[in-house]
């Protein structure tokens, strides 16, 4: 992926998030979801409580997952409001027990600042936003505690309905918002090094949008940030392949595998294993690592 920014110069490939230490020149990071909350899409509230959530992040973390996403509050505009307290006190104990037992990343799905405040005291080490740095005060936050953010692509963000969305040119407009937001963090204090980028995919996009960004994702991850991509079981693979729900994972895979090669080096899945496995294949095939046991042919 490009290096490149116009107004900072270089970017170097090499990341600490937390306490890990990423090349994303030769190195994808797997981030594994946790949603404690009632109503996610995927896993509808099977980590809703919080001994399944922290059980479900361990579980994570032993599988191969490098990061562990933390939320309380579905980006969904089909649920109920819930007040600050309620979202705290859904990812803050989490997030606690979770540290106290991994190096691994963990961030804190959330676009309110007091959650983000309260995410990072409980151990967080990035603020993982789908409103783009939009709330007032969130990006003064995470300048100011000094953590990783991911600016996220949406319309309306979290839990606002956006009507049948429509661009002239959804890659073109997405990249032109990543690129004002990123401006505006850069501004609020917040280090390049310390700058992930989403394009969003279905996020106030539909199944056409969301192709279209993964088949030109270049121009998203030439902006020049690592770049995250959450695809995984999500509705534009489950409508392009009439999968419903639990039947996307191969549908996930070969997304996940042609963002990587075009550039994407973050990947938010459901299916830690499986993911992992075709990373690995994918970077060997890249030339980034060698095989683990290789013999055939050899002796």
């Amino acid at each position: 992926m490009s290096a490149e920014k116009p107004s900072s110069g270089i970017i170097s490939p090499v990341r600490r998030i937390g306490r890990r230490e990423f090349d994303f020149e030769r190195q994808v990071a797997i981030m594994a979801i946790v949603n404690r909350t009632p109503n996610s899409f995927h896993d509808q509230g099977r980590t809703y409580e919080l001994a399944s959530a922290v059980d479900a992040a361990r579980k994570a973390v032993t599988d191969g997952a490098d990061w562990v996403d933390i939320g309380g509050f579905a980006f969904s505009a089909a649920q109920a409001q819930i007040g600050v307290d309620e979202e705290i006190d859904r990812v803050a104990p989490v997030i606690a027990e979770v540290r106290a037992v991994t190096d691994a990343v963990i961030s804190v799905d959330t676009h309110r600042p007091e959650v983000a405040k309260a995410a990072i005291e409980a151990g967080a080490d990035v603020i993982n936003d789908t409103n783009g740095l939009r709330e007032p005060g969130i990006a003064e936050v995470a300048a100011e505690a000094g953590v990783s953010v991911v600016v996220t692509h949406s319309l309306g963000g979290p839990g606002r309905r956006v009507f049948r969305p429509s661009y002239a040119d959804v890659v073109s407009e997405v990249a032109d918002f990543l690129r004002e937001r990123v401006e505006f963090a850069l501004k609020a204090g917040i280090g390049p090094d310390k700058i992930i980028i989403d394009p969003g995919h279905d996020l106030n996009k539909n199944t056409f949008h969301s192709l279209q960004l993964t088949r030109r994702l270049e121009e998203i991850t030439s902006i020049g940030y690592p770049t995250l991509v959450a695809l995984s079981n999500k509705d534009f693979i489950g409508e392009t392949l009439d999968r419903p729900q639990g039947k996307r994972t191969e549908g996930t895979i070969a997304a996940n595998v042609v963002s990587i090669v075009k550039g994407a080096r973050i990947l938010r899945v459901h299916d830690v294993p499986a993911t992992l496995a075709s990373v690995r294949m994918t970077e060997a095939v890249l030339g980034w690592r060698g095989p683990i046991a290789p013999s055939h042919n050899l002796a």
